[in-house]
């Protein structure tokens, strides 16, 4: 399904996402969700350069819009990971456990996954974040006639982080690692408290040039 997907309709998208099927979930949302903040992003960058309006600021909106196109396209590989994270899951969960070796390589098997499975949607969040700082950047100098959709990759950005860092709450607990589960958590107490700065800070300049 991860390859399948990018061929959907946007119908169709929402209709499995809403359907009983375990995927497209709450990561891969997330991560598409994200994709439309960096979107945005790009949309803008894209309405401001060879406007001879903004000349002086076309260099870094030019920089801006190739950062936002990596991390578009960073944040589509994270959906198709996302939704292949929990088939390999589901695998590991249908390993044998009749024998106590059996058990041990499952377990063992499960940590593996437990982390790869968190590691996904933890990525997720951080180019989330990543884009909510290219929207910072692009806010002051973006085309004023579409900045409205810079307040929108934003509020999109720092929700889309927030989200995909439920798929890594969950699995944080069932992983037996103490200095990873410590290194994420840190992580994601920095990433929350500065991204609600940006945001802010963003969508008021957003404002002021309304």
């Amino acid at each position: 399904m991860e390859n399948q997907i990018w061929t959907w309709t946007t119908e169709e998208f929402l209709k499995v996402s809403a359907s009983a099927s375990p995927t497209p979930g709450g990561g891969s949302v997330s991560a598409f969700v994200g994709a439309q903040a960096a979107s945005m992003v790009c949309m803008v960058a894209n309405l401001t350069i060879g406007k001879e309006k903004y000349k002086d600021v076309e260099p870094q909106v030019k920089e801006i819009l190739a950062q936002g196109e990596a991390l578009l396209n960073d944040l589509k590989v994270g959906l198709s990971n996302d939704i292949a994270e929990f088939s390999n899951f589901m695998a590991v969960l249908k390993l044998p456990k009749g024998t106590d070796e059996e058990k041990a390589a499952r377990a063992s098997k499960m940590q593996e996954v437990l982390v790869s499975a968190t590691d996904t949607p933890f990525g997720i969040a951080q180019n989330c974040f990543k884009v909510l700082q290219l929207a910072q950047e692009l806010a002051p100098i973006g085309n004023k006639g579409a900045i409205s959709d810079v307040g929108v990759a934003a509020y999109l950005a720092e929700g889309a982080l927030k989200s995909a860092m439920f798929s890594v709450d969950i699995n944080l607990p069932q992983i037996k690692d103490q200095t990873y589960q410590e290194r994420v958590k840190a992580e994601r107490a920095r990433m929350f408290e500065e991204a609600a700065k940006i945001c802010a800070e963003t969508v008021a300049v957003v404002q002021s040039r309304l």
